[in-house]
């Protein structure tokens, strides 16, 4: 490029991070002030993402510091939210509280969310409680506050509570979207909603082709992971429950409707993948020798030979 601006060094750092390139997007981030470039808000957003998704907090917190400190930025409620994800994915969920408590400006609905999605992936119900009351303080009818602390409840096996969560959604005419995932096969979109396979013509070649995949995987170590269903059904339940995910259907469809090692595959997705789900994928990029690309709510994750850009850190 002939001029090369802090908007061109932002998208080749964002560029990185989407991809889960960490130690490029910091390199590129540090060539900046060789070429006189100074960092704004958003390129420290990207960079406090790229940490987030890593598992690098200490990094992280230097680089929140840098920007304050450094760079004379005030953090706004999206960098704090980042913060407040990168302590709470670590499982430094007393730490993440304590940060909320003396942020200089009142969380709102994002920080409680990022706060409350750390305590159910740590399994603390304690403060997730805590984060649900702040959620509801602030939304009273956000159907994500309540399926949230049904989840959470779920997680630990407190069943009746869930259950009184999710009853309590009905009484208030709280509703929830279903999950959905898109799939583009032969320059067309399919899409495909979780637990809803009646309504496409091709269910039961699809269903054949997910119980191929899954079966496949289990020879090959893979075992469903029942926790990720959240009801009080047996183990054996379970497991179909989580054939239903939208990702998995859009899955079998795509290595139905296209030829063996061609293109990678691409699915776009409105929830973040499971943890089920991800390790899935894995397996099926081993068996099928298959590229697999998942977008979903967070970021990209590429799929190859039975490993994840991820690093299986989301």
């Amino acid at each position: 490029m002939p001029g090369r601006d802090v908007a061109s060094w932002n998208s080749l750092i964002n560029g990185f991070l989407a991809a889960g390139l960490l130690d490029k997007a910091k390199a590129a981030f540090d060539q900046m002030p060789e070429k006189s470039i100074k960092p704004d808000e958003v390129v420290f957003l990207a960079l406090l993402t790229a940490c987030t998704h890593a598992g690098q907090v200490d990094l992280g917190l230097n680089i929140f510091d840098s920007m304050r400190l450094d760079y004379q930025i005030d953090p706004s409620m999206k960098h704090y939210s980042l913060i407040v994800d990168l302590l709470g994915r670590a499982g430094r969920l007393n730490e993440a509280l304590k940060f909320i408590e003396e942020m200089p400006i009142n969380p709102d609905l994002v920080i409680w969310g990022t706060l409350f999605c750390a305590c159910r992936a740590h399994k603390n119900v304690e403060i997730a409680e805590f984060a649900v009351t702040k959620l509801l303080e602030l939304e009273p009818k956000h159907p994500g506050s309540y399926v949230f602390l049904s989840n959470a409840y779920a997680a630990v096996g407190r069943w009746e509570d869930a259950e009184r969560v999710r009853s309590s959604m009905q009484d208030k005419g709280v509703g929830k979207g279903p999950g959905w995932s898109h799939v583009e096969v032969d320059g067309q979109v399919h899409r495909f909603v979780a637990g809803d396979n009646a309504h496409h013509k091709d269910a039961n070649e699809i269903h054949q082709k997910l119980e191929e995949i899954m079966s496949g995987a289990r020879k090959q170590g893979y075992m469903p992971g029942t926790e990720w269903v959240l009801h009080n059904i047996e183990e054996e339940e379970k497991e179909d429950a989580l054939g239903s995910h939208s990702e998995k259907l859009a899955l079998a469809f795509a290595l139905i409707q296209t030829s063996p090692k061609t293109a990678p595959i691409r699915i776009v997705k409105n929830l973040r993948i499971c943890g089920d789900c991800h390790s899935l994928m894995k397996y099926a990029s081993i068996m099928s020798q298959r590229e697999i690309i998942v977008r979903d709510i967070k970021r990209f994750h590429h799929f190859k030979d039975g490993t994840c850009s991820c690093g299986d850190y989301w």
